[in-house]
């Protein structure tokens, strides 16, 4: 298991602050958070790159605080390859066994093994500048693994990378991980690329972690409303909790919460269906509303009804054109009454 205790740290005029994890061993876990939230200090922070001032950083329960980032047994590729131009891919991906004084037989087998892996035995003899963005991203990934290391560090490896590389790099790293079983810490700032990947995920901002647990945990119970906007809940409702019933301008909810006072109601897009007719079923609510604007996004259509709030709704296209939705329509939304996450101010 990878550790941080309370970990501090400050570069600049920015910090990190109170940082507790514990990434399972084998595990895939994710980094998210916005651009500059702190996710790569943090992934630097355990490769011993940026030591951290306060704290503990525990790998299989040895301190590894104060160790050097050679001593600790980490691979950590950047989102911008950083190979060396003056070698070809097969001198790229043996460059660190080269280092460690290992015999050319040994490497010559490690460096095919490695290549193997990420599918890029076809290109051993090519100069990197002749890669494609996604071809340099496997040699540099087989660079790191060739190394056999205990934690596998990656800063935003698919950010550079068309969309197509970028879904297919994907793949490769979850076929990776499901053969090898090699912890990953994989920073990132799309939600989307974290579902997908991840067995366990952490969201931070502002240098802190606002909320740990699995994809789904986050995507359906965001713990604050910072965590909510940061996972497209979309539709954030500041309103009130009186009598048992959530109210947000003409939108209003009966609920289960005993509390009163001002809160937020949170209820992501996809959750909610839109009717020609009131639908009457325990456990949904129905609201009227009326279709302000349709914005197409290929597979899906975001449609954005004024209640008021405005409440916004994401449904499959073939489901819009099945509906003849049209913009100035009446129309009923629907939803789970427990699909509505609550959030105390």
């Amino acid at each position: 298991m990878l550790s941080l205790k309370n970990v501090n740290l400050r570069f600049r005029n920015f910090a990190l602050r109170d940082i507790n994890l514990n990434i399972e061993s084998g595990s895939y876990f994710v980094i998210v958070g916005p651009t500059g939230a702190g996710k790569t200090l943090l992934l630097e922070t355990i490769a011993g790159l940026q030591p951290a001032h306060e704290g503990m950083v525990e790998l299989d329960n040895r301190d590894i605080t104060r160790l050097q980032p050679e001593q600790r047994r980490m691979g950590l590729v950047y989102q911008d390859h950083t190979l060396f131009p003056h070698l070809n891919v097969a001198q790229n991906i043996g460059f660190g066994l080269r280092m460690r004084k290992q015999n050319k037989n040994s490497i010559k087998q490690k460096v095919t093994e490695a290549a193997a892996l990420m599918r890029v035995e076809n290109l051993l003899e090519r100069q990197v500048e002749r890669l494609s963005g996604g071809e340099k991203q496997k040699v540099a990934l087989a660079r790191a693994l060739v190394l056999e290391p205990s934690v596998l560090l990656l800063d935003e490896p698919l950010g550079a990378l068309d969309p197509e590389s970028r879904e297919t790099l994907r793949d490769e790293l979850h076929r990776l991980h499901t053969r090898l079983h090699t912890t990953i810490v994989h920073v990132t700032h799309d939600f989307q690329e974290a579902i997908v990947l991840a067995d366990k995920m952490t969201v931070i901002g502002e240098g802190q972690v606002k909320q740990t647990g699995t994809p789904s945990e986050i995507f359906r119970q965001p713990a604050s409303v910072f965590v909510a906007r940061f996972t497209m809940s979309k539709n954030i409702l500041q309103g009130q909790i009186s009598d048992g019933y959530f109210s947000s301008g003409s939108l209003r909810v009966r609920l289960k919460e005993k509390f009163s006072g001002p809160c937020f109601g949170i209820i992501r897009p996809e959750d909610i269906d839109i009717k020609s007719t009131p639908i009457r079923a325990d456990g949904c609510e129905t609201i009227p509303g009326t279709i302000t604007e349709i914005i197409d996004y290929g597979a899906t259509v975001s449609i954005l009804t004024d209640v008021p709030p405005v409440v916004q709704c994401m449904l499959h296209r073939t489901t819009v054109e099945e509906k003849n939705l049209k913009t100035g329509q009446n129309v009923f939304l629907t939803f789970k009454t427990s699909s509505l996450r609550i959030l105390e101010h």
